[in-house]
């Protein structure tokens, strides 16, 4: 109780995970940290001041969608079930329990401007630095929101594979989206959720039919030149691949541009029995940005599913993951890195339900954190009654690179079953005084050994990606980037860890 008390309260300060740290904290530090608590809860106030007048907003934005024709029949009860799911739920505020460590009322706070019509002025060549822009294979570009034809390419699809833009499925394969779209997100747990159900104008829609195999990845790529605080982009994936078939998908959030913009994606995924799905998410969206995305995936029988998600960019982020493991015998893993810096915040919240036996599923989530960032951790393990003989493993390790950077960590068991195997961790820390003798013992000097253990600390999250050319541009792309901080060989750098484990 104190220790949960204690990460609320005084989460400024990362070596204040228990009452006792707290008793011995300086005066200083403990001010700051009430200061800035008493100013999350002003905001707190205000956003609910202002709730009815936000929802208001977004009502009178909605109102297009009722006129709109054109449209399937089935598709404005679709909306307007989220529109009234959102009336109930309103953003959510650090008074909910699951949104306690992530502040987003400076998301309720931006004007609400829809990107309701396409964007010209972005060609291919524009894009080519981007990550993954050069491997080959099928490519989906959406450019604020909107599908760009002229920067895509939909070539070498083995027969029967679909790729295309959600909107033009609408008119052209209405009957098969009828079936699938809003089925596995069904039941929206936050605002954001509810909200892209309403608002979502396009998307990527890929399609595996069973038995098909698809060598080359297939990559949906979103582009903001956003220059307007408050335009709002609600991306809506849905990934359907049938049984035994097997696909490599990958998903980038960038910009050209940043003005304050909102990025407000769900991606809805079914994988059918015996189907292999690698899913790598690349989200590095302007630094002013924010960032709110769902992913929710039910899987099948005897299917083997990788999903990877890497968060480098966006003032704030989160992830609401949820997979239901909904056949007999499936393998999940699920693995993240995010590396933060300045004030940015990086959230991944995620819920893995074991609703049948014998199914294994592996959580790795790695964060390095720099400045005054923020790395948020809520990982729970649902293991229902049925789900006998379970084998579920949840980890989270973050490295701070400063002593202002903060790490909130929840690892999470809920068992109904009695024959499991089921563990959980979390270390906080900062980097091993032992580690860095061991190489140094060795004839490595004290940067190049800091260097050595920062890289292996994001490696052993890159090396899970299975898809050898992206896994070698993303593990590229991380160590620039790492390389680029100058906090990376601080002598300061000394160990101060702190874990959780059971």
């Amino acid at each position: 109780m104190g220790q949960a008390l204690v990460g609320v309260v005084f989460g400024i300060y990362p070596t204040l995970r228990t009452l006792a740290d707290l008793r011995h904290a300086p005066t200083r530090e403990i001010l700051e940290a009430r200061l800035r608590t008493t100013r999350e809860i002003e905001m707190v106030h205000t956003t609910r001041k202002s709730a009815t007048t936000t929802t208001d907003a977004y009502r009178e934005q909605f109102r297009c969608f009722e006129t709109q024709g054109g449209q399937p029949k089935w598709l404005l009860p679709l909306r307007q079930a989220g529109m009234a799911r959102f009336g109930e739920l309103g953003l959510p505020t650090l008074r909910d329990e699951d949104w306690r460590f992530t502040n987003t009322a400076p998301i309720a706070q931006l004007p609400f401007r829809p990107a309701f019509h396409a964007t010209d002025g972005v060609t291919a060549d524009a894009l080519k630095n981007f990550a993954f822009a050069k491997l080959p294979g099928a490519k989906l570009v959406f450019v604020n929101g909107h599908f760009a034809p002229g920067c895509s390419t939909l070539k070498n699809l083995p027969a029967g594979v679909k790729a295309a833009s959600l909107a033009s499925a609408l008119a052209s394969d209405a009957a098969f989206l009828e079936k699938h779209l809003g089925r596995y997100a069904q039941n929206a747990d936050n605002g954001f959720t509810a909200l892209n159900q309403a608002f979502f104008l396009d998307g990527g829609l890929v399609h595996v039919p069973a038995g098909k195999v698809v060598e080359e990845p297939i990559q949906l790529v979103y582009v903001s030149t956003a220059q307007q605080s408050g335009t709002t982009f609600h991306p809506r994936n849905l990934v359907i691949t049938e049984a035994n078939s097997q696909v490599t998908i990958l998903e980038s959030y960038v910009a050209l541009g940043g003005g304050g913009y909102f990025t407000n994606a769900v991606t809805e995924l079914f994988v059918g029995d015996n189907a292999r799905l690698e899913f790598v998410k690349f989200q590095d969206e302007a630094a002013d940005a924010f960032h709110m995305a769902a992913f929710h995936g039910e899987f099948g029988r005897a299917s083997n599913v990788n999903v990877h998600s890497f968060a480098l960019g966006a003032k704030l982020s989160r992830n609401n993951i949820r997979a239901k493991l909904a056949g007999e015998g499936l393998e999940c893993i699920l693995n993240g890195l995010y590396l933060t810096r300045g004030e940015q915040l990086a959230d991944h919240h995620m819920i893995v339900e074991h609703a049948q036996p014998h199914c294994a599923s592996h959580e790795y989530f790695n964060g390095i954190l720099d400045d005054k960032s923020r790395g948020v951790f809520h990982g729970r393990i649902l293991v229902r009654p049925i789900a006998q003989k379970t084998d579920a493993k949840q980890t989270n390790k973050n490295l701070l690179l400063s002593d202002d950077a903060t790490a909130d960590t929840k690892p999470q068991l809920e068992i109904y079953a009695d024959d499991v195997k089921c563990t959980h961790g979390a270390t906080i820390g900062q980097l091993n005084d032992e580690s860095i003798f061991y190489l140094r013992s060795r004839g490595i000097g004290p940067e190049t050994a800091r260097r050595m253990l920062i890289h292996a600390f994001a490696g052993e999250i890159i090396e899970r990606i299975q898809h050898e050319p992206a896994r070698e541009e993303l593990d590229k792309l991380v160590w620039d980037r790492l390389e680029a901080n100058p906090h990376l060989a601080e002598k300061q750098l000394c160990s101060r860890v702190c874990e959780n484990a059971g």
